[in-house]
């Protein structure tokens, strides 16, 4: 048996099939970027399996080390309370199985890069930069620190990467909304608007922003992130960093 780690990739789950799709290419990527790794997927609400059958699944199989990576761009509320919680409870219940919980996915040099990636695919050239300004859309948290975290990778963005202006935007709880974003751009004279998803898969909030740059005619928008080369790159990144923290004691192991 393999002796690393088993990487649980935690995904909320959705509805909409296009999630649970997109999450098992995603891993399907990591998988191959690292052969050999056992990578499971566990999910929090809607879809199989859930989090805490992959973990009864792993110990039964005798696996003794598992670090949990949450599949979110911000620490909100599931990466700061959900997660812990659903940990904790597997680990009073497989006393003989270690799970670490890794960090979210964002901010990162990668994410942005993947963000351009799917921007060129819908058509943006290296020579429009200058002219064009970039809606970043979230899907949105009440969580006042994952907004302010959307706002500062907005104007680090803008200022690396010499777009004409990059504004943050928020399918939900948070204000501004996608379309309204646009439309601020537009008023200050911008002469190209794209519209570039913070978001991993399809979904519910995903639709919502495609909705807001339709509405606001915006002239481009980017395909949600998905399994890009730079997403999958960034999870085995914090893999690496959990299993690294962890041999050094610096990462503790999640109990009752």
């Amino acid at each position: 048996m393999d002796t690393r780690p088993t990487l649980l990739v935690i995904a909320h789950g959705s509805r909409d099939p296009r999630h649970a799709a997109t999450v098992s290419a995603l891993c399907a990527r990591v998988r191959a970027l690292r052969p050999g790794l056992r990578v499971e997927v566990g999910y929090l609400d809607f879809n199989a399996p859930r989090v805490p059958r992959v973990l009864e699944r792993l110990a039964a199989e005798g696996r003794r080390d598992v670090v949990a990576l949450p599949l979110l761009l911000t620490r909100a509320f599931h990466a700061k309370s959900d997660i812990p919680a659903v940990l904790r409870e597997a680990a009073a219940r497989l006393p003989l199985l270690t799970i670490r919980q890794a960090d979210v996915l964002g901010p990162s040099s990668l994410l942005t890069a993947a963000l351009e990636r799917r921007l060129a695919e819908a058509g943006l050239r290296p020579g429009d930069r200058r002219s064009t300004g970039v809606v970043l859309a979230s899907a949105g948290s009440s969580d006042p620190e994952a907004s302010a975290v959307i706002a500062e990778i907005a104007r680090e963005w803008r200022h690396t990467a010499g777009w004409c202006a990059v504004r943050p935007a928020f399918a939900s709880a948070s204000l501004p909304r996608t379309a309204d974003a646009v439309r601020a751009l537009r008023a200050e004279g911008v002469e190209r608007v794209a519209v570039a998803p913070y978001v991993i898969a399809p979904g519910f909030l995903p639709d919502r922003i495609a909705a807001g740059a339709r509405e606001a005619r915006a002239d481009l928008l980017a395909p949600v992130l998905g399994p890009a080369p730079e997403l999958a790159r960034l999870l085995l990144r914090r893999y690496d960093g959990a299993v690294l923290a962890d041999a050094r004691g610096g990462l503790a192991a999640l109990s009752a």
